[in-house]
């Protein structure tokens, strides 16, 4: 699989949390790999081990969320959107990797394809926030 293929399935999975106690997701990436037919075994390491680098984050990630989103708060805010922007987040703060761009790039992208109409422009919108406010290299994972 490409990256953007694999970021779709680690965005897939950070929907979930939302909708789960988080001892129920322990099982979760194992069920969703069983539906995934055309994922190697080195695209599931891929995906789960980015998954779970993320999950620790998310309440760091969701503080930087809410302080550059003006009028939505990650309590109220659409899930698709939400998922979409704590992936590139994650990517924009923690992963080496990925370009600021690219992970803004695939964020709109991934809001274009899920999300509702006026959804990439308002993931745009918070994110080149948080790009504006960067402070010099990205952050130890």
């Amino acid at each position: 699989m490409v990256r953007t293929e694999l970021r779709e399935h680690v965005f897939k999975l950070l929907f979930q949390i939302e909708f789960y106690q988080p001892e129920e997701m322990a099982e979760h990436p194992g069920l969703y790999f069983e539906s995934l037919e055309q994922a190697s075994e080195q695209d599931q390491a891929y995906i789960r081990t980015k998954y779970e680098k993320i999950l620790p984050h998310v309440p760091g990630i969701d503080a930087l969320i809410n302080e550059k989103s003006t009028d939505w708060k990650t309590k109220r805010m659409n899930k698709v959107d939400l998922a979409i922007l704590r992936l590139a987040v994650y990517e924009m703060k923690w992963d080496e990797d990925i370009p600021t761009g690219v992970a803004i790039n695939e964020a709109v992208e991934l809001a274009k394809r899920f999300s509702g109409g006026e959804s990439p422009a308002f993931v745009n919108g918070v994110l080149g926030r948080l790009a504006a406010g960067a402070d010099g290299p990205k952050q130890e994972a």
